[in-house]
């Protein structure tokens, strides 16, 4: 395609802005040969201008309008691309003067949208010259019609172009505004303890984490054929890709306007798959691609998904939700956490080629962040803090799941984990909430504690409404004979004292743990053994007496 055909619209709301009177008055003194026309705005900073008619042009004092005489084609190429377009709207296949076409365009309702577009797509394609303008910079043209469309290489990020402006230059000053007009990008997480999506959550390792993109598509964008977006997600080192193209949903609704949740969260923290009123699910429409830490979710005509172009200009929203759980190599506490970044791709213009990339240009980033916390369980003897080796704990999360040998969490409910050399067990990576300690066997020489006792750990300030302002608080409470000794937020670090009594202070000096059955046999022994040899004594004590 040809650099002109690649020319893309300029934003305007309503095509006729510019289109002021076409009155043919016989008679009238020529104006000058020129016009100044500037197009402002921040839409662009290049344009293309292509005359439709030449025209002698003045102001009309009474009416506050220019005036048009003397109308004719601006070239036979002008003529070529314009004729066959109005023939097919309505213009009478008889007319073919620049007259003509100029009287039927400025009919009740003839000048549409559609119509301009139409006629900008035919120029465009037809390879008839332009001239260049700059954003913000008074430009002389002859005197005539023209349609203004934006150079697409000077449509940027966060910018757009959509319909075309049409202006009638000569006489006074032209000064023509297009309005900007651009999507918005938004990415939120699951939090699971009050299934609310916020920029900012904590979850356990490996546990399902659900992740929303949320695109608004404004109002007012018209002249498209079709309409396609394209989420384009980075993800944090720490969060895991796997689950992502297998679990994600795609949903549109019509209107620019209302929330974003096109799906129910449940009180198990988990975002179900059926679309909430109003929403439509597109996934079979769409396409995901994932590379490495970086994916892309490409929906299909958002045009054609919500019934056709008069629903599509009251705007749209399209909602990603996929499951992208922390992994074990993720960051641990507030100091970094676990970012996941979003920028969309959407079309230049409508005459953008949508098939690629060349056609689209982005929005700004938008992050949402995840954290989690480690959890240091470390059993120590009550009388001097010394670490313990070889006590059996079980530990409960708030899900009823036990944690095992290997770090996971399991629904055995005989699994069970035995403090090393260092006393210590890990809980690497897991979600605030209340988990259970239970102690299955001391440590020789010390007595369990009976029951259950919970450590509790909060995590504040989640609900943000950036990430950037997000510092989470944690506080952590134990009930005894749990002690809490550090809670570092920074790091994630969280460490508890599990505190065991020595069994002879249990049992006034010399008993033994309850956990120790072979020291209490023989302990039992040595009592009967003493018993036997005092009995033993006294009977041969007394039989002496009796002989004597």
């Amino acid at each position: 395609m040809s650099r002109l055909c690649r020319r893309l619209l300029a934003i305007a709301t309503i095509v006729t802005v510019a289109m002021l009177s076409f009155a043919m008055l016989p008679g009238m003194a020529r104006a000058a040969g020129t016009g100044a026309i500037t197009v402002d705005g921040t839409v662009a900073t290049r344009y293309d201008a292509y005359r439709l008619f030449s025209a002698t042009v003045v102001d009309d004092a009474d009416t506050d309008q220019k005036i048009a005489t003397d109308v004719t084609w601006a070239n036979d190429a002008v003529c070529q691309a314009v004729l066959p377009v109005l023939h097919d709207v309505g213009l009478d296949s008889s007319a073919s003067t620049a007259q003509e076409a100029a009287e039927w365009m400025n009919g009740d309702g003839h000048m549409t949208t559609a119509l301009a577009t139409k006629l900008a797509r035919a120029i465009c394609r037809s390879g008839v010259p332009s001239v260049a303008l700059n954003a913000g910079t008074v430009a002389e043209l002859p005197s005539g019609y023209w349609l203004i469309v934006a150079d697409d290489d000077a449509i940027a990020q966060g910018e757009a172009g959509t319909a075309p402006i049409m202006a009638l230059v000569g006489g006074s000053a032209v000064t023509v505004k297009p309005k900007a007009a651009t999507p918005k990008v938004a990415k939120h997480v699951l939090e699971d303890s009050t299934t609310a999506w916020q920029k900012a959550a904590d979850a356990t390792v490996a546990d399902d984490l659900y992740w929303r993109l949320s695109a608004t598509v404004p109002a007012g964008l018209t002249a498209y054929d079709t309409y396609t977006v394209r989420f384009v997600d980075t993800m944090g080192a720490g969060l895991d890709p796997s689950k992502v193209a297998a679990s994600m949903r795609v949903y549109v609704a019509a209107g620019a306007d209302g929330g974003f949740d096109a799906v129910p969260t449940g009180k198990d923290g988990r975002a179900g798959t059926e679309p909430a009123k109003g929403w439509t699910d597109i996934t079979a429409q769409c396409g995901v691609s994932v590379d490495g830490k970086t994916f892309t979710v490409r929906t299909g005509d958002l045009i054609a998904a919500l019934g056709g172009a008069d629903a599509f200009t009251a705007g749209a929203r399209v909602v990603a939700v996929y499951n992208a759980p922390l992994s074990s190599a993720c960051n641990h506490g507030i100091a970094k956490g676990n970012p996941n970044e979003v920028y969309l791709r959407y079309p230049r213009s409508p005459f953008a080629d949508q098939s690629g990339d060349a056609g689209f240009t982005r929005t700004p980033s938008d992050d949402a962040c995840a954290y989690t916390w480690g959890l240091s369980l470390i059993k120590r003897s009550s009388s001097d803090d010394k670490p313990l080796a070889g006590a059996k704990l079980r530990i409960i999360d708030d899900r009823g799941r036990i944690l095992t040998t290997d770090g996971s969490w399991s629904t055995d409910a005989d699994a069970c984990v035995t403090t090393g050399a260092d006393g210590h067990v890990e809980l690497s990576g897991v979600d605030a909430g209340v988990y259970t300690v239970e102690e299955v066997a001391a440590p020789k020489g010390y007595t369990a504690f009976e029951g259950k006792r919970t450590v509790t750990v909060t995590a504040e300030g989640l609900d943000v409404k950036q990430v950037a302002v997000a510092k989470p608080k944690v506080t952590v409470s134990a009930e005894s004979p749990l002690r809490v000794d550090t809670a570092d937020a920074g790091t994630g670090s969280i460490e508890l004292s599990v505190l065991n009594t020595p069994s002879k202070e249990a049992s006034r000096g010399f008993m033994p743990s309850t956990g120790d059955r072979t020291l209490v046999l023989v302990a039992v022994l040595a009592a009967i053994g003493v018993a036997v040899i005092v009995v033993a004594l006294v009977i041969k004590r007394g039989g002496g007496r009796r002989e004597k």
